[in-house]
């Protein structure tokens, strides 16, 4: 994952994997097993080296981007509908809290 990430990054910035190695003061081959996820476990040191290099995060490299999974469209709607009738985000979380709280009384 974190390979691919970085993989795409470079393409997309027109690095090709020797100049990235280089900048960083890595082997081409050690990025090259990062990449292909041979090396599944690279230092935070050298993503934060890449990121910067990328111009990008960390986060996004490890995949905890803003990126997030699509919402479904049945809860889209329903949040959109809540928006809609004026409801605050305040009034949402108690809400949350509140069913947290029926939920873990049903239990017990």
């Amino acid at each position: 994952m974190i390979g691919e990430k970085i993989k795409k990054f470079r393409k997309e910035k027109g690095y090709s994997l020797n100049r990235l190695a280089n900048e960083i003061g890595i082997s081409k081959s050690y990025l090259s097993y990062i990449e292909r996820g041979i090396q599944k476990n690279p230092s935070i040191k050298i993503l934060s080296q890449i990121a910067d290099i990328l111009e990008t995060t960390v986060e996004d490299l490890m995949g905890e981007s803003k990126e997030q999974e699509e919402l479904d469209p049945e809860w889209a709607a329903l949040l959109q509908e809540a928006i809609s009738s004026g409801a605050s985000k305040e009034e949402l979380s108690s809400w949350i809290e509140f069913i947290k709280f029926k939920r873990s009384s049903k239990t017990e």
